[in-house]
């Protein structure tokens, strides 16, 4: 069941890749459209807003259309095999559902409770879907149906029909089953989800009156899942909604960002919610004080080697918000440290918001410059300093507590390790050697490239082609399911291929590689293709 839930988090991660840019092209259409920043070019009416205003409509694709791009998304992650009909398949059996509720609703709205002459929006509960007049049932309502196709999809797909009906077999089949489901699905919805929504709406009164402590729950939670791969349960119905705002932080904070930029009143009495979206500073703010930790607490003659491990890692966290690179680094070896860095960084979240921080924060310094600092800092420069006086104190913070921990239980953190190991996080394995360990054979095919090599260490590591059952990807994870888990080699074998660390559950695996993963999988699974192909050769 675990193995199961982390795969279905992996593949819900895959939509949200790109909020980050669209996000950024939101907030700077906004900064220039505000003549408080630019000046009076970018008043109503000239060319320079038209512009932007055009820029800005094109940004808001993957927010204004959220359900549909994770209906789309969830089949590439979770389909086992024909992933782009999938897509297409819960595309076409989600608007389904949808017309069959808008009919339900017209027709017989005041049975299930619902006034469906009201205007989409606001208290009515409904939303335009692909012009779909319907319930407003968000990403946990699109979710819930592609997940249900991509069932359909990978138990049916392959189904032999007669040949007098083989039109109606493969992508086809899938469909009609779907459609038929959809039907008491569509009623169960209409019957249930207006109830939801009004204990949604409880649920966010209460976690917007839960004030501080609740803004400490939640990112403790964020964080200390992270090494089960789980975190995305929790931050994406605050942040893509609806658990404390309606579509969630991220869309209504951009909606209303230009509004909050010209107002002088505190943040925190407009948009408290906002306070669920400061787990992003300890990816800020967190990350120098633990690479100063490490690079102080080294040996002398390893802190070279350990800075340039640090810097790129670090790097990543600061300026693009992915900071398993760098927890990866002290998870395995101090467990301690990393339950250390949870309660650190909640704290932290809980500390900016009882001050009046408050915003879209989830990502790193560039995702916080454009959303947050430069089109606030005019109105709200208070509130920034505020922000930056605790974040650089908590950095303090990490470091002090980090050093003094490492040293007094002598956690083997980078630079501390024996004297006969190696100073690094990976080194790569010579291909050729890889080539020579004999399961691969002549498998280094056309398409090879940078990422094989490393691939090709993964699958060796894994035990070969044969004891491959599932493979699948996140944001940085290889994720994949052997059949013995009993012939994986030791995590150094993966880090010896680039890996940063493995988490290991029975025969579910999680590789952490990094922002390649996508590449990486991509030739890890061609790498498979082939070696099974070589064996029925054989």
């Amino acid at each position: 069941m675990m193995e199961k839930v982390q795969r279905f988090g992996g593949a819900m991660f895959t939509p949200v890749l790109l909020f980050s840019f669209s996000g950024i092209m939101v907030a700077l259409a906004i900064i220039f459209k505000n003549p408080m920043i630019v000046g009076s070019i970018a008043n109503e009416g000239t060319a320079w807003y038209g512009v932007w205003s055009v820029l800005e409509s094109g940004a808001w694709t993957v927010f204004n259309q959220m359900e549909l791009l994770f209906v789309i998304g969830l089949p590439i992650g979770l389909a086992k095999k024909a992933n782009a009909r999938a897509a297409m398949e819960a595309f076409v059996i989600y608007l389904t559902c949808n017309y069959f509720i808008s009919s339900m609703l017209e027709y017989f709205g005041p049975f299930f409770g619902v006034d469906f002459s009201q205007e989409v929006g606001g208290d009515s509960g409904m939303k335009l879907i692909a012009g779909i007049k319907t319930l407003d049932t968000g990403i946990i309502g699109a979710i819930f149906i592609s997940a249900i196709v991509v069932w359909l999809h990978n138990r049916y797909f392959d189904t032999k029909l007669p040949d007098f009906l083989g039109i109606f077999q493969g992508s086809s089949l899938v469909v009609i089953l779907g459609f038929f489901a959809m039907l008491p699905i569509a009623f169960l919805i209409c019957l249930i989800w207006p109830k939801i929504q009004m204990g949604i709406s409880s649920m966010q009164t209460f976690l917007a009156s839960a004030g501080t402590f609740g803004v400490w729950l939640y990112t403790f939670l964020e964080r200390i899942l992270i090494p089960t791969g789980l975190h995305h349960f929790i931050y994406t119905p605050f942040v893509f909604g609806p658990a404390v705002i309606e579509n969630g932080i991220t869309k209504y904070w951009m909606a209303h960002l230009n509004e909050y930029a010209q107002t002088t009143t505190p943040l925190k009495q407009l948009f408290p919610q906002g306070g669920f979206a400061l787990h992003g500073n300890s990816k800020i703010f967190a990350s120098p004080g633990i690479a100063a930790a490490f690079y102080f607490t080294a040996k002398p003659d390893k802190r070279k080697k350990v800075l340039a491990i640090l810097i790129p890692v670090t790097l990543t966290a600061v300026l693009a918000g992915i900071t398993e690179p760098l927890e990866f680094t002290f998870l395995f070896v101090a467990p301690p440290l990393f339950v250390l860095h949870a309660v650190l960084a909640a704290t932290m979240a809980a500390t900016m918001y009882f001050f009046g921080v408050v915003g879209d924060m989830g990502g790193g310094f560039i995702d916080l410059l454009a959303k947050n600092w430069i089109p606030l800092f005019a109105n709200h420069k208070g509130m920034i300093f505020t922000q930056l006086i605790i974040g650089l104190s908590f950095t303090l913070i990490y470091f002090v507590v980090f050093r003094a921990l490492i040293l007094k239980f002598n956690f083997a953190t980078p630079g501390r390790e024996e004297e006969d190991q190696e100073v690094k996080l990976y080194s790569k394995k010579e291909y050729k050697e890889a080539k020579k360990a004999g399961t691969l054979g002549e498998v280094a095919m056309a398409g090879a490239n940078q990422y094989t090599e490393q691939a090709a260490v993964y699958l060796e590591a894994f035990g070969g082609s044969d004891n491959i059952e599932k493979v699948n990807n996140c944001a940085t994870r290889l994720r994949i399911t052997v059949k013995d888990e009993g012939i994986v080699l030791p995590d150094s074998a993966f880090k010896e291929g680039g890996a940063h660390g493995v988490v290991r559950s029975g025969s579910a695996f999680q590789v952490i590689v990094g922002l390649d993963v996508p590449q990486v999988r991509e030739q890890f699974e061609n790498l498979l293709a082939l070696g099974n192909e070589n064996q029925i050769n054989e």
